[in-house]
């Protein structure tokens, strides 16, 4: 059977969970031979990843020998936080698909022209986020990013609030800047991301997801299989 391990760049545990869970039913809602979905949780860094020395820091753990040797193990890998942390890196050391919840996320957002922004929680990120939209080629179709206010990790423990909160940057990013569609920036928030795809008629799009297709696409599996 295929076995996918999802990294968590963060330290929170039940964050990975949450990754994995909505991996798992992703992947069982489109295929009738699921694969495995295993998570990673790093040892060292932020419980939430939301300034550029977080980010660093994430890189580096991302590539601890045992996060490598856990994935040197698996047919696929996600790197599940939206800067992509320590990716390019942990690809020279595999030989199997490793695909970003972020950068899996935008270029969905952007296919065919469309206009996308981001909606997230963490406005220190705001430089890292558009210079990887543009290192994407993206920079073209991208309105911008719209963020919440107040401390992320606070917003993150009511996630009514969290709902809430993004629920109006979405809607900026619709209708303030004329978003075709909107991508939710982070793992952490992959549960509120699942729920504000139901409250607007344009895609929301969700990084976890996001990424299980492009896993998908790049392992060449039937979705159907």
């Amino acid at each position: 059977m295929t076995h996918i391990l999802l990294i968590n760049p963060n330290t929170s545990t039940a964050t990975t969970q949450m990754m994995v869970d909505i991996a798992r039913t992703y992947f069982a809602s489109v295929m009738t031979s699921p694969p495995t979905v295993v998570g990673a949780t790093v040892m060292r860094g932020a419980p939430m990843i939301v300034d550029e020395q977080d980010l660093a820091v994430a890189a580096d753990a991302v590539n601890d020998p045992q996060i490598v040797a856990l994935a040197q193990q698996a047919d696929g890998v996600i790197v599940g936080a939206f800067g992509d942390p320590g990716i390019e890196a942990l690809r020279a050391r595999l030989d199997v698909p490793v695909v970003g919840i972020g950068s899996a996320s935008v270029r969905e957002a952007g296919e065919g022209g469309r206009r996308f922004g981001i909606a997230t929680t963490t406005p220190q990120l705001a430089d890292s986020i558009a210079s990887n939209v543009r290192k994407l080629g993206l920079g073209a179709s991208f309105t911008g990013a719209r963020f919440t206010t107040g401390d992320p990790l606070a917003l993150g423990d009511v996630p009514s609030q969290l709902e809430s909160s993004l629920a109006g940057a979405v809607d900026a990013c619709i209708r303030l800047d004329g978003a075709q569609a909107v991508v939710i920036g982070g793992g952490p928030l992959g549960e509120a991301a699942q729920a504000l795809g139901e409250r607007f008629s344009l895609p929301v799009i969700g990084p976890v997801p996001a990424a299980c297709r492009a896993l998908l696409q790049t392992m060449r599996l039937d979705e159907a299989a």
